[in-house]
């Protein structure tokens, strides 16, 4: 098969954890029998300070020309402290998100034995802990309009707005998902509040139907966000709007023991983007410390979800905890006596696994 990429490796540690992850989709299509092509293009405060535009139009034919887009992180300080600022580096990711039509951010939170000990939460809480996230992209308050401040500066306000449309649309595919797995559907709301959760809660009761196979559950978000820390294993396929879902999914990451371990996936009308979920570290960029792996598993989704390849991003996920047992990871997952390893070394090892 030929694999038609766009790479972004955005700001911060992006570059270096995009470049590992890159190197190790490279072996999987020389191991596989692929071809593999690909082009850079630069997005958020690197654009900025190139063209000024964090999401240019040369970025976005690119990523329209591809099958997938691999993306790194996106931030900068600069931009971070300085409120004024006109154009952020964020504005980037919101634009790409609506240009591409990526309408689901999928996040699978799982556990890996060797980082159980990590996690904040009792072991036997997390232990066999195995849920997807699916979180609405371009909706709600991100999105709405009006939004902005009153001239005097003292009043602000944004707008959440969700059509039936995009309730729909993430909803089919959150049952979708249901059905390759264990057929459990909770969706998250907050009807008793808010009119656009009632049109969810509408729209959703109305959907399931049409998947009688499939077990549905209504739970408000301050339950959800209660039971994700008591009880994650009760969950199976978790999906939402898109503020709760932005919320929801950083408390997940605590479940699986570090941020830097957890993939995502922006589903597209046009193209979808792979990406880790944690941010661009600006305080390690150009050090060669920072955690390349969830960055290489959300190749390993890229392979499953983009190009249907599930062989490929299995082995991905197998070289990846295979890693992890032999103690070779970046210091800030590394046990205490451990030997802590650089990112190029872990790049390094499992290109080496997937060759073997």
């Amino acid at each position: 098969m030929k694999l038609n990429i766009a790479v972004l490796p955005g700001d911060g540690i992006g570059p270096e954890i995009i470049g590992q992850a890159l190197r190790v989709t490279e072996a999987i299509c020389e191991k596989f029998g692929h071809e593999l092509s690909y082009e850079y293009g630069v997005v958020g405060a690197t654009a900025i300070d190139q063209v000024g535009n964090p999401y240019p139009d040369g970025t976005h034919e690119l990523c329209m020309s591809s099958d997938a887009v691999l993306f790194g992180a996106i931030g900068d300080p600069k931009y971070d402290n300085n409120p004024s600022a006109k154009v952020r580096p964020e504005q980037g990711l919101l634009a790409m998100r609506k240009k591409l039509g990526l309408y689901a951010n999928i996040r699978p939170v799982s556990t890996f034995p060797s980082l159980i000990h990590k996690s904040p939460l009792r072991a036997d809480l997390v232990d066999g802990a195995d849920f997807m996230c699916i979180r609405e992209l371009t909706g709600g308050l991100y999105f709405g309009r009006p939004q902005g401040r009153s001239e005097d500066g003292d009043t602000a306000y944004d707008t959440c707005v969700y059509t039936r449309e995009e309730v729909e649309r993430i909803l089919h595919l959150s049952y979708k998902y249901a059905r390759m797995r264990r057929k459990k559907v909770t969706v998250v709301d907050k009807a008793n509040v808010l009119c656009t959760s009632r049109l969810w809660r509408q729209v959703a009761q109305e959907i399931e139907k049409q998947y009688p196979d499939v077990e549905t559950e209504y739970m408000f978000v301050d339950n959800a966000a209660m039971q994700i820390i008591q009880w994650p294993k009760r969950f199976d396929v978790l999906v939402t709007e898109n503020l709760f879902g932005d919320i929801l999914t950083d408390e997940a990451s605590v479940i699986t023991g570090s941020l830097g371990m957890l993939p995502s996936a922006s589903i597209g009308i046009h193209t979808s983007v792979f990406e880790p979920i944690h941010g661009s570290y600006p305080q390690a960029a150009g050090k060669n410390i920072a955690n390349p792996l969830a960055t290489i598993l959300s190749a390993a989704l890229m392979f499953e979800y983009a190009f249907d390849l599930h062989e490929e991003g299995a082995l991905i996920r197998q070289a990846v905890a295979a890693s992890m047992d032999a103690g070779v990871v970046t210091e800030d997952i590394a046990s205490k006596d451990g030997e802590k390893h650089s990112t190029s070394e872990v790049g390094d090892w499992i290109v080496d696994y997937v060759k073997k």
